[in-house]
């Protein structure tokens, strides 16, 4: 019989807070986002499902396991020892490590606007009761950490939430401006699923020297998203 360890472990209620955290329901305009898919579809990159499929494989490979996935381990981390330095320092590394002024963008406004949410939900962090500093410009991804740890989520399932998010947020967005079917969406979901898996597991074993992600032709297609005469998606 197979028994979960104690940090694979995930109870009712921190399962349900990932839910809410991931879903698109969620109201901080993430669907107002593409991070360059836009761009990749006008520039003639990305014209079909397959190439869809590869061009999400490589942003997952290249990008999500070598960036947000790993910090986010940091910045749990961070928040459950009230580690504002550390806070601070990947704070600053994923504003440094974002290649155009639309991901800059992107990031700071998400995290603004959970900040928003979760203040109004009284589950902001408050430092007179322990909690660490949430840094002046917080990326989504520190928002997206305290959160986790606020609802007590293991490491583990935080990053397969995001990765989960990702993925869902970039169909949608193939589905409003390739257009790709909703039945292609959900084969590409199929494909890419374990391979989200595969992601978390490399991330959680990268070093900090190993990190930083490598994405020329993302960030291209970012910055020619800034002067694209119409577009659907603020990145």
């Amino acid at each position: 019989m197979h028994t979960e360890s104690a940090a694979e472990a995930i109870n009712d209620m921190a399962l349900l807070g990932l839910m809410q955290l991931v879903s698109p329901a969620l109201p901080i305009g993430a669907f107002a986002w593409s991070q360059g898919l836009e761009s990749a579809f006008e520039l003639g990159w990305v014209t079909n499902e397959q190439e869809l499929g590869e061009w999400l494989e490589g942003v997952l490979d290249d990008g999500l396991t070598r960036c947000e996935l790993p910090v986010l381990v940091r910045l749990q981390n961070c928040w459950a020892k009230a580690d504002s330095e550390g806070l601070a320092y990947w704070n600053d590394w994923l504003h440094a490590n974002r290649e155009t002024a639309e991901l800059s963008d992107e990031g700071a406004r998400l995290g603004l606007a959970l900040v928003r949410l979760l203040t109004s939900l009284a589950v902001q962090p408050q430092t007179e009761q322990g909690d660490a500093r949430l840094p002046e410009e917080p990326d989504y991804v520190t928002v997206f950490a305290w959160t986790a740890h606020q609802r007590r989520v293991p490491v583990r399932q935080t990053l397969l939430g995001f990765a989960w998010g990702w993925l869902e947020n970039q169909l949608a967005v193939a589905c409003k401006a390739m257009p790709l079917g909703h039945t292609a969406a959900q084969r590409l979901s199929e494909l890419l699923r374990p391979k989200l898996v595969t992601a978390v597991e490399a991330a959680l074993l990268l070093t900090d020297e190993q990190m930083g992600p490598i994405l020329p032709g993302l960030a291209l297609a970012s910055a020619q998203h800034e002067t694209q005469y119409s577009r659907l998606f603020r990145s």
